[in-house]
């Protein structure tokens, strides 16, 4: 679990990506994701960050991001 200060900011997503679609993680000229969060907030995270969480359906689940006061990404992780 990673330390969390109250300069944190935390974002929750649900994601649901086709396994077809995940391909596209992978091609250089797509470094980064656009992710809206629950709370409508749109973040820009490096798509390395997903590749982790790529299964034979493709993505599913919950996810929370904390992310410091610097902008800097503490934690990505799939909470369900």
């Amino acid at each position: 679990m990673t330390h969390r200060l109250s300069s944190d900011s935390v974002y929750f997503f649900s994601l649901s990506i086709a396994y077809a679609r995940c391909e596209a993680l992978y091609q250089p000229h797509h470094p980064a994701v656009v992710l809206t969060a629950d709370s409508g907030h749109r973040v820009q995270i490096p798509a390395s960050r997903l590749r982790a969480f790529i299964e034979r359906s493709g993505i599913k689940g919950r996810f929370r991001m904390i992310v410091s006061a610097e902008n800097k990404i503490k934690s990505f992780e799939r909470i369900r």
